[in-house]
């Protein structure tokens, strides 16, 4: 048995490929295209095992996605891939429009017509699991009810737009032509492995570096923080017992604001990684200008994966975010290929145009 995994070189997508070559026996077939956040260094535990192919492409190539199916007839399909973040949609919009809204169209495309051909027995078990956001459902007010899978759709920032647009496209090929569709949409997900442009890993490299920790606005923007092996094993459930044409919220329970993320980040440096002259991390704290149409407020209600599918989040924020700085500090190597490019290169020299 096969699954095919599109973007499993990022953040999220990695984590997932590393657990399920941990739990599972099946062959991962790891499709990604290596823009700026794909990066095979998080992958190379995985080396030289027969169960983790990697194929170096994009999902908007119909043939090569086409050639991916035909061959290695996988029995799911679960779509990571996705431009991210919110502040690079607003520099440059047009990629977001491209992969997430036309991809995800070709990759349905192809998935639609390759379903389609499978005997009776494999067409009822085949999946198509789209991994989306909470980004989609727009911004709280303080005192409002989380999200549920049936909020209105509300996106606030081009990033946010197009993986709506891309969650509408999973759920009218289900409507439409039958797909057996899954979709999860999750909180602010943290841990190993995360690009250090994005707020937690940001403020550890930085503050270990003696840079400024910058904070948007007044750091008042809540989220809830979900911890990345939660949102594996959440993802994994969902595959396994969800029911088909549904949606289901993926969340941490742990509504917190930025600000107070930072606060902890430094108290746990403060006490894994002293700075030299004895005082606390939190100096190095910056309020910045808030980026453009920053939502004030997310929060996931999780309450439909816990009834129905018995999924609860194995990590509490205090657990959570204490792995998370252990592992970026014991992983410097990881973060400074991240930040040099060289990974970037060893990709290019190894890797280029061929599958490992």
């Amino acid at each position: 048995m096969t699954i095919l995994v599109t973007g499993g070189a990022g953040f999220i997508g990695a984590n997932f490929v590393l657990d399920w070559v941990d739990v599972h026996e099946e062959t991962v077939i790891n499709l990604d295209k290596l823009t700026y956040a794909g990066n095979l260094d998080t992958l190379s535990s995985l080396q030289g095992n027969t169960r983790h192919v990697f194929v170096r492409g994009d999902i908007a190539d119909s043939q090569l996605v086409k050639q991916l199916l035909t061959e290695h007839q996988p029995r799911a399909v679960i779509n990571f891939a996705a431009e991210s973040h919110v502040d690079r949609s607003i520099h440059g919009p047009e990629d977001f429009i491209q992969t997430n809204i036309v991809g995800t169209f070709r990759l349905l495309e192809e998935v639609r017509a390759y379903w389609k051909d499978l005997s009776p027995e494999a067409k009822q078990g085949f999946r198509f699991l789209h991994v989306s956001t909470d980004e989609v459902y727009g911004s709280l007010a303080p005192d409002a009810a989380a999200f549920t899978e049936t909020h209105r759709y509300e996106p606030n920032s081009p990033y946010s737009a197009s993986k709506a647009a891309s969650d509408h496209l999973v759920r009218s090929y289900h409507h439409t032509y039958g797909l057996p569709v899954l979709t999860t949409n999750c909180s602010n997900n943290y841990g190993p492995y995360h690009f250090p442009e994005k707020l937690i890993p940001l403020m550890i490299v930085n503050a270990l570096a003696g840079k400024a920790l910058p904070v948007y606005g007044d750091g008042q923007q809540i989220r809830d923080w979900l911890y990345v092996k939660d949102h594996c094993s959440a993802i994994r459930r969902v595959l396994e017992a969800g029911q088909v044409g549904e949606v289901y919220n993926v969340g941490g329970w742990n509504e917190k604001p930025n600000i107070e993320i930072v606060q902890r980040v430094c108290a746990l440096l403060d006490e894994l990684s002293p700075r030299a002259d004895g005082t606390s991390y939190n100096e190095q704290i910056s309020f910045v200008t808030d980026r453009p149409g920053h939502d004030r407020r997310y929060a996931i209600d999780a309450r439909r994966l816990e009834r129905e599918l018995g999924w609860k989040p194995a990590e509490t924020f205090e657990t959570g975010i204490r792995k998370t700085v252990q592992w970026y500090l014991a992983n410097q190597p990881w973060v400074e290929n991240v930040q040099s490019g060289n990974y970037r290169d060893w990709v290019e020299k190894n890797y280029s145009g061929r599958a490992v």
